[in-house]
């Protein structure tokens, strides 16, 4: 961890983008709930062959606009060197400054995957499109890409985006901090050294939870998924435990020495800012 207590500490919040007037006014307000804690930034996923692509350019322009920063995510799948080539400099007249480079999920039934195959590929390009201007934050993967061959391969592609450029990444979202701390020692063998934050997921419901890990490989521990399994029903005493079990995991990789924290808000303000709250008194 020698590597990684080495960077200033700095917090993001990751936001989808809503898909309703609605939702982007709901989304407004907790931008500027989450806003208050001076984050670094807020990134904005992006939907891969189409789904979100103009709904990410606007909400990033909106959080631009409202006088934040804002990362917009870039994937390969379904991406094309002249429309990737098009946002990068509609995102520089913008003022946009940071990107985050994803290769992306697959679409079930999508053929044609587009002129990326690896996020490597994709920041290459970005770099030699734009040279310095964006800072460029990649995926990292604590408990290993599922569809990685090995964890030897997938420490080597974590390898090939940050030569090709990348200054830092964010990790999927976990709940057993030795895998963190294993990561960057693997990392730092390798002679890496950039900042890679945790990614930080509250636990709010077990059930969309459970389904989210499932598909993204991230291993929820045997005691804590049992004791949600527990609780049924009942969404106060899910809220209360999982608010209980990430802010402890927060706290000790603050406390480790990880620089800064990247929260998946799922658009909600109130999960994130109650661990928040919690941290203050512990780091």
């Amino acid at each position: 961890m020698k590597t990684q207590q080495a960077y200033t500490k700095h917090y993001s919040f990751e936001f989808f983008p809503p898909k309703t007037g609605e939702g982007a006014d709901k989304l407004r307000k907790v931008r500027e709930e989450l806003g208050a804690l001076k984050p670094a930034f807020f990134s904005v996923t992006f939907g891969a062959g189409g789904s979100t692509q103009q709904g990410t350019f606007d909400t990033v322009v909106d959080i631009q606009e409202a006088g934040y920063g804002a990362a917009p995510h870039l994937s390969c799948i379904g991406s094309t060197r002249e429309r990737v080539s098009s946002l990068l400099q509609d995102y520089i007249a913008k003022g946009v400054k940071r990107i985050v480079a994803l290769r992306g999920d697959i679409p079930s039934g999508m053929r044609d995957t587009g002129d990326f195959r690896y996020a490597n590929e994709l920041v290459s390009f970005i770099r030699a499109e734009t040279g310095d201007h964006f800072a460029i934050e990649v995926a990292a993967y604590p408990e290993f890409h599922p569809q990685a061959r090995s964890a030897q391969a997938d420490l080597a592609n974590f390898k090939r985006k940050v030569e090709a450029g990348a200054n830092s990444a964010i990790t999927q979202y976990f709940y057993s901090p030795a895998a963190y701390y294993r990561f960057v020692d693997d990392c730092e063998r390798m002679g890496l050294d950039l900042p890679i934050v945790p990614g930080i997921m509250p636990i709010t419901n077990y059930s969309q939870l459970a389904r989210f890990s499932d598909m993204c490989g991230a291993e929820i521990p045997r005691w804590i998924r049992r004791r949600l399994e527990g609780y049924g029903d009942d969404r106060a005493a899910i809220r209360a435990f999982g608010e209980e079990v990430v802010t402890e995991l927060c706290a000790g990789l603050l406390r480790q020495g990880a620089p800064g924290l990247h929260f998946y808000t799922m658009n909600q303000s109130g999960p994130t800012l109650a661990l928040w709250r919690n941290l203050q008194g512990l780091v």
